[in-house]
């Protein structure tokens, strides 16, 4: 289905700069940080370092945390990003939550209609455990353990029990980020069809360099390029709350010590060296590996999302019921 009919002639008139051809629309921890690693190495591709400006959806740009690289506000800061890239460069970014927002596809249509959607997804509950642990990472979430993470969403929907300093409260509701075949909708009914790839994060972990080969070949760039495997972001678990939140509250400056401490540092250190600093102290003493999933909550999760996991099947025209170890699953 073709996009929303505006003009080749007033969109290039309201546009104020380039665009991306492409977009990795998500999901987050189901490859898409590796993807677009091994992406950005192709002479013929340009993605910018800022990895995912959140601009199309709405739901993020209400209110965004701090981050050194900033996150566009208009068009013009958007299109920004992508002025380095050559004319015979294919441009894209990649912003995870793309796919879980209700406004990032019809926003992304009304000024790249003929934009290229790539996709990935993964096991639900796989999914969920390595979302909910990224979400405590980076401060999105408090509380440390899924189960009651989960048990959590119909307070939060009424706006109850959110951590003090999430800035994306609505994303804490991790149910709402397992409706995979209303995700895929929202883009093909927009994009059609044939200008949407969707990847299976089994298919990725199992070749990396296949996979790859397939989004060159949809991107219609060179796919016989020498390409190196990359696995990036990978999942942790965080040691300590307590430090976890020391360490981010003097990291962006938040009350009265951390200010002042912060403001010491500013002047002895400089902004490189402090966040290098921040990142080791994180890597060293925060993060660990993480422990062995609970098991009788996976099957819980994986219960609750059977219905999902079929209609996916039904829609992608594959047995993901059987891939994902679902046809086990009463």
């Amino acid at each position: 289905m073709a996009g929303p009919k505006i003009s080749s002639d007033a969109r290039l008139a309201a546009q104020p700069g380039r665009l991306p051809d492409f977009f990795i629309v998500g999901h987050g921890k189901s490859g898409t940080t590796a993807l677009y690693e091994m992406l950005r190495r192709h002479p013929q591709i340009y993605m910018p370092a800022n990895k995912e400006p959140w601009y199309f959806a709405t739901e993020l740009r209400e209110r965004t945390p701090p981050r050194p690289e900033g996150t566009p506000q208009t068009l013009a800061e958007y299109c920004e990003l992508f002025a380095a890239a050559a004319p015979e460069q294919r441009a894209g970014e990649s912003s995870t939550l793309y796919l879980w927002s209700h406004t990032a596809a019809a926003r992304i249509a009304e000024v790249a209609p003929d934009a290229r959607i790539i996709v990935l997804l993964r096991e639900p509950a796989s999914f969920l455990r390595s979302l909910h642990m990224q979400f405590v990472e980076t401060y999105v979430e408090e509380q440390a353990d899924l189960r009651t993470a989960l048990a959590l969403e119909d307070a939060r929907r009424a706006g109850r029990k959110i951590p003090r300093y999430t800035y994306w409260p609505q994303t804490l509701l991790y149910s709402e980020h397992v409706r995979y075949v209303e995700q895929l909708r929202r883009f093909r009914e927009l994009f059609g069809p044939e200008r949407m790839l969707v990847l299976i994060y089994d298919d990725f972990r199992a070749d990396n360099e296949a996979t790859v080969r397939q989004v060159l070949r949809f991107l219609e760039v060179d796919d016989a390029v020498a390409l190196e495997a990359s696995e990036a972001n990978p999942t942790v678990s965080v040691r300590s709350q307590r430090l976890h939140h020391l360490v981010h509250a003097l990291s962006v400056g938040r009350g009265p010590v951390s200010r002042v401490a912060k403001a010491g540092l500013k002047r002895v250190m400089p902004r490189r060296l402090r966040r290098e600093a921040v990142r080791a102290t994180k890597e060293r003493l925060l993060y660990t590996a993480p422990p062995a999933p609970d098991e009788a909550l996976m099957s819980e999760l994986r219960r609750r999302f059977k219905p999902e996991v079929v209609a996916l099947s039904e829609y992608l025209g594959r047995d993901m019921v059987s891939l994902w170890g679902y046809d086990s699953v009463e």
